[in-house]
């Protein structure tokens, strides 16, 4: 029998909501904590810039059991994302689990000696402690603002100039007849650019410190997403864990898979002109697919011809009155700069000892499959897998981390058996595949389906693949499939 657990979820994204749902599905009480308002995390109206869309088709961007509606575009927009994720959320009863506007400001160790953490809390009715079994973080990789300086901030805005976060950037009206410099390479940066032209700013100028490859949606006519999340893509590329066959494998086909990667990549340049605007990344395409990896936005290329945006190759050194100084020499003539710089992993209830046996000096976060450290016993984290399709591989995780809080894993794993497997992909990641280490190191990307062959084997699921081969190794993760492989698994309640 297992026994009950009152157990925390900091976090009310698609991690949190998984991880919510998972643990309260098997009978445990479940608490969550949200910082925000409502459902959503990133996805939330007040940390969204105008025009957000998913990076992922809607197919890739759900959970198993329950679809985005038909209604909704292949790309759905930022608000129906969150109006999807807060109906899923209510479907399965867990707004009542959760506090709204409580943030979690530390969380340590019981004092009295049993298993769990005591959290502290903040939220509207004042500062609180309680204590739980279990806690799962999900607080993901986006919490905290990316915000560099550069020197001579202040000096900009004497004069008169602002400064934002690509979150802070919420209405075309704060750019609107102004002059705006954007800086960063990122999908985010690139669609603020192009909404800021289509909404009436008087110049625009997007900065990149370096060119990275771009997917458009469609890749010579085809959805990408029948290009490149197939099982058989992902085997081209030097995942984890390779055993001394696949390895000779991989050396024998090596000539085919450097034809394929350049195919693809000349394929890229003619499509989007990369040339012409300095764009070419200097790293092949199969040595920097990550998560970093942004989709092309509408309009982007086409905003570069007309002029309405130019493209700058290079970077910030400084702030002058009139705007940002580039290592080039040249000043731009900025009202607005608007920081596409992206977010930090930050854990900031998170304290000594147990930050420093979670995350290495290099910043490698140390979790055996992207979820726990034996060294912080009754803590597991949902969300710090990122990929291609966030939602199935939170929902994935979280399934994997129930049954390890509760013992129920069929491949259950020994504290020692995790700190090896945690130096094993410390090792990947810095020796075989740097383009791994991006995010400290919690992104899966591009090997989804090995990340959920690992945690469907551990699970015990009866079921891993879909019967029709071609479909398994030519298609994309399918959720509803995935749900069904959950579902072979051994069921209980803790009671």
């Amino acid at each position: 029998m297992v026994a009950q657990k009152n157990v925390a979820v900091i976090g009310a994204g698609v991690s949190g909501i998984a991880a919510a749902k998972a643990f309260a599905a098997r009978g445990h009480k479940v608490t969550g904590f949200e910082a925000g308002e409502v459902f959503g995390g990133v996805w939330d109206p007040a940390k969204s810039y105008p025009g957000v869309q998913t990076q992922s088709p809607k197919e890739l961007y759900r959970f198993t059991d329950m679809a985005m509606p038909d209604a909704y575009p292949e790309w759905p927009t930022g608000p129906q994302v969150q109006a999807y994720l807060d109906g899923y959320a209510r479907h399965h009863g867990l707004g009542a689990l959760f506090h709204f506007r409580t943030r979690v400001d530390a969380i340590d160790r019981r004092p009295d000696g049993r298993a769990g953490w005591r959290l502290s809390v903040t939220g509207p009715e004042g500062a609180t402690t309680e204590d739980f079994d279990f806690v799962a973080v999900a607080v993901g990789n986006f919490s905290e603002k990316h915000m560099p300086t550069f020197g001579g901030e202040d000096i900009f805005r004497a004069a008169g100039g602002r400064l934002l976060h690509s979150s802070d950037y919420r209405d075309p009206a704060q750019i609107r007849g102004r002059r705006v410099v954007v800086l960063g390479a990122s999908k985010s940066a690139t669609d603020i650019a192009v909404n800021a032209a289509r909404n009436g700013a008087a110049a625009v100028t997007l900065v990149c410190r370096e060119a990275v490859w771009r997917v458009p949606y469609f890749v010579g006519g085809i959805n990408f997403k029948r290009l490149l999340y197939m099982r058989a893509q992902e085997m081209q590329f030097n995942g984890w864990g390779r055993t001394r066959a696949q390895k000779l494998v991989q050396a024998l086909t090596a000539p085919l898979v450097w034809a394929n990667f350049r195919g693809l990549e000349t394929l890229l340049k003619l499509q989007l002109g990369l040339r012409r605007w300095d764009m070419v990344p200097d790293v092949p395409i199969e040595k920097d697919v990550s998560c970093s990896i942004p989709i092309v936005t509408p309009g982007m290329f086409e905003a570069f011809h007309s002029g309405a945006i130019r493209p700058v190759r290079g970077s910030f050194e400084g702030y002058a009155e009139t705007g940002p100084r580039l290592t080039g020499g040249e000043t731009l003539r900025a009202d607005v700069v608007i920081l596409a710089t992206g977010w930090k992993g930050s854990l900031p209830f998170l304290g000594e000892p147990w930050r420093s046996r979670l995350i290495d000096p290099d910043g490698l976060y140390r979790l055996h499959r992207f979820a726990v450290n034996p060294d912080l016993p009754d803590l597991g984290f949902v969300g710090f897998n990122s990929s291609f399709c966030t939602v199935l591989t939170s929902e994935m995780l979280a399934e994997w981390l129930v049954r390890f809080a509760d013992g129920q894993l069929a491949r259950q794993p020994s504290p020692a058996a995790m700190a090896a497997d945690i130096e094993t992909m410390l090792q990947w990641r810095r020796e075989e595949r740097p383009a791994a280490r991006k995010y400290g190191g919690l992104c899966v990307a591009p090997f989804h389906f090995k990340h959920f062959d690992e945690l469907l084997a551990d699970i015990g699921a009866r079921l891993r693949t879909r019967a029709n081969p071609f479909a398994e190794y030519f298609s994309f993760p399918d959720a509803p499939s995935f749900g069904r492989y959950l579902a072979s698994a051994p069921q209980y309640r803790a009671e």
